[in-house]
Parts: structure tokens; sequence; C-alpha cells
């Protein structure tokens, strides 16, 4: 199998070009439109980061219940020094907090929920 190397993860909702807005300023890129209006692409200058489709009877994931699971999040890799400033900000464009005690070890991660329900992890750049 071939592998087309603009391979991208793509997240489905209801309103796409808000997710695509939302995960444009975490990830300081743009929101690039389609032709399919249901389809958006999140991108910077090395390409697109990843994509956002309507999904007309769109159900939120359910996680972080017990009998869930995770299925699939983002992992975004934050200098430790920075990581208080990235949870302001993301907060702030409209993530919701889900576990984000400061563990402040080798493995600070904080976990949010995205606008529409995805989940999303900060996590501290090992050193």
């Amino acid at each position: 199998m071939t592998v087309h190397k603009n391979t991208l993860l793509v997240l489905d909702c209801s309103e796409p070009e808000r997710l695509a807005e939302f995960y444009a300023g975490v990830l300081g890129a743009e929101v690039r439109l389609s032709k399919d209006p249901d389809y958006v692409e999140v991108a910077h200058a090395d390409g697109v980061c990843l994509a956002v489709h309507r999904e007309r009877d769109y159900i939120p994931p359910s996680w972080p219940r017990p009998e869930d699971s995770q299925q699939a999040h983002l992992r975004i890799m934050v200098a430790r020094e920075d990581m208080d400033e990235a949870e302001r900000e993301v907060v702030g464009l409209g993530a919701r907090p889900i576990d984000t005690k400061d563990n402040s070890g080798p493995r600070d991660t904080r976990t949010y929920s995205d606008p529409a329900g995805h989940s999303f992890t900060l996590a501290a750049i090992p050193e």
C-alpha cells in the first residue's frame, strides 16, 4: 500500500468552521475553506495539520465516562515552561478542562475537550 504524504486526521462535528477556528487558534494555523462546504482544513506553512467535517447527526464522544473508551485524541506538545500559558490559551479559545491536574513531572499532561467534545491533551515536551 502506498500512503499519500498528505494523510491527516479528520474530526467530525456539527459546526466545522467553528471547530476549525478553535484548532487554528490552538495550533497557530489558519482555516482553509474547500469547495465542499462540509469540509474545512486547518493549515500552516508546513501544510495541513488536520481537517474538520460536518456530520449532520453528530453526537459528541461520551468519554471520559468510565465505561467508554477515549478512542482517539490529539496530543499537542508544549514546552514545559509554557504549559500554564498554553492552558490559559486553549481554555480562552473554548476548550473545557477534563483532567488538568498539574503533575509537573516528566509526564506533565493536561486533558481537555474541544468545543465539539473531542478530547485532546497538552503534553510537556520531554527534556
